[in-house]
């Protein structure tokens, strides 16, 4: 099984946001959890932050897009 993951620079491209607001979003408590914590930084799972879109941005959400999963 491949997990695909998130880090900060996805994260900010995938939101269309600022690196600045990627740390306010990561900050709140409705946000995931982060899979793991590297050394470049912290990392989630794709569905994790998938869902995670679904639900509180649902104007950004995937429906067939392959990457997304």
């Amino acid at each position: 099984m491949v997990r695909r993951l998130y880090g900060s620079a996805e994260l900010q491209e995938r939101l269309r946001v600022s690196r600045a607001r990627v740390v306010q979003i990561t900050s709140r408590p409705d946000f995931p959890e982060p899979f793991d914590r590297l050394a470049g930084g912290a990392v989630w799972l794709v569905e994790d932050v998938e869902m995670w879109i679904t639900e509180h941005r649902p104007h950004q959400a995937r429906d067939a897009d392959p990457d997304a999963r």
